[in-house]
């Protein structure tokens, strides 16, 4: 173990934030290594010897994953937000407020996302550049800011934060703003644009236009996007250089973390209207963005793209991406290690929560659901399993006073369920968020006003 926790520490360069895209093949080989080093390891503390594996998402491989909605639903039943542990339901916001939300989010905490450690170190935000400048039409302020994590109880480990944040030019009062978290392209590799890119603003003009700021947030400059990295970034630096422990937060939680410190900053920013703060994410970062909203209540709305198994799809449903892949050498580091035993010897069905109740703890807060095409997408991330995800979660939304999804029956393409406090719409593009931007923001403004 000691060998192995060393080899992290000298490959750190390797995996502090790059993009794996970025990397030479070498460097990707060794990080894939160190991942099913950690991997084996984490299965070594649970005392499991092999786990199932996950299906392909290759549709014409033998182990395909089921895209047949009559076989997808192999549970009787859901996890009921309203019952408590000891057999008792819940019918007031104070019961759900004092009894039953802090049993959610206990087993969310020790079974799938991991505890946050306490104490955590403080952040510094610095501003290192700040220009006039235009984004098509509009003129804008953009300042480039850097998070500088303490690390004083371990030197060996630097993290810092990256965020850059936008805001309208010539601001007469504060204005709401949208939080994204961000991937990061190798230099030369543009990203992917939805069909529909060269008719329609990007989605920071359309935000722009609506004179609201935007910020993006880069979750790999301060927690890697692989095992491999869980003995650096803000993980490994808290632990001190050493491998996790079967409760401690996977990535998805370090991510949401600094979410939070990305609004820390905010709230000294006067231009910023902290009582109006959204979150975006899409795919990974769409689970990320749904457990950000889950823990941080200062965030308002969500808008939650595409996020699949582990964001908001019912965990139980066998379609698309399963529990296996996510408990994999090379996913499970999103996850609490106690997560990785529900691929074997346990299944989902015995997990004690669902992504629905994921979706209770950001009530009375809005929502947001948001997918692509079939077709164009695939049905990887399965979109009826993340709309089932909104439609169980609505009796919470209720209690709180606030309204639901208008139907639980599945819509059709391009229709927009943005009439209750929970939203869901299917686009009819691939994996992105862009063509149901123009919807979430009709959505936000409802609560955003102008």
């Amino acid at each position: 173990m000691k060998k192995f926790l060393l080899y992290c520490l000298a490959a750190g360069a390797l995996f502090s934030g790059a993009s794996h895209a970025q990397l030479s093949q070498q460097a990707r080989d060794s990080i894939n290594k160190l991942s099913q080093a950690d991997h084996r390891l984490m299965m070594q503390q649970l005392g499991i010897q092999s786990l199932r594996p996950g299906p392909s998402g290759n549709p014409q491989a033998s182990n395909a994953a089921n895209v047949d909605e009559s076989k997808a639903t192999t549970y009787t039943s859901l996890p009921d937000p309203t019952q408590l542990k000891n057999g008792k339901y819940i019918k007031t916001a104070k019961d759900w407020w004092k009894k039953r939300r802090p049993e959610i989010v206990e087993d969310f905490d020790r079974e799938v996302y991991g505890r946050v450690p306490a104490n955590l170190p403080s952040v510094q935000w610095e501003v290192v550049s700040e220009k006039d400048t235009m984004n098509g039409t509009f003129a804008v302020r953009e300042r480039k800011l850097v998070g500088h994590v303490d690390n004083a109880r371990y030197p060996q480990i630097k993290v810092a934060i990256q965020m850059t944040l936008t805001t309208p030019a010539n601001i007469a009062q504060p204005v709401p703003v949208v939080l994204e978290f961000g991937f990061v392209f190798p230099a030369g590799v543009r990203p992917p644009q939805p069909a529909s890119a060269n008719n329609q603003p990007s989605w920071q003009q359309q935000l722009l236009a609506k004179g609201w700021a935007y910020a993006i947030l880069v979750p790999t400059s301060y927690q890697a996007d692989n095992g491999a990295g869980l003995t650096q970034g803000i993980i490994g630096l808290v632990n001190k250089g050493q491998a996790r422990k079967p409760d401690d937060w996977g990535a998805l939680r370090a991510w949401a973390w600094g979410a939070s410190r990305a609004i820390d900053y905010f709230e000294s920013n006067k231009a910023l209207d902290t009582k109006r703060i959204a979150i975006e994410g899409l795919s990974r970062y769409g689970k990320a963005a749904l457990v950000a909203m889950a823990y941080e209540p200062r965030i308002a709305v969500g808008f939650i793209g595409s996020s699949g198994a582990g964001g908001a799809k019912i965990l139980r449903r066998n379609l698309g991406e399963q529990v296996e892949n996510l408990a994999s050498s090379a996913e499970y580091h999103w996850f609490a290690g106690n997560f990785i035993k529900y691929a074997g010897p346990l299944t989902p069905n015995d997990l004690p929560v669902d992504a629905h109740e994921l979706i209770t703890l950001c009530a009375p807060r809005p929502v947001f659901i948001s997918v692509g095409s079939p077709t164009v997408e695939g049905q990887w991330v399965d979109a009826k399993g993340m709309f089932l995800g909104g439609v169980h979660a609505g009796e919470i939304y209720k209690i709180l006073g606030k309204n639901p999804l208008n139907t639980n029956v599945f819509p059709p393409q391009q229709t927009a369920l943005i009439e209750g406090d929970i939203a869901f719409r299917q686009h009819e593009g691939g994996h992105t968020t862009g063509p149901n931007w123009p919807t979430f923001i009709e959505f936000a403004g409802r609560y955003f006003g102008k």
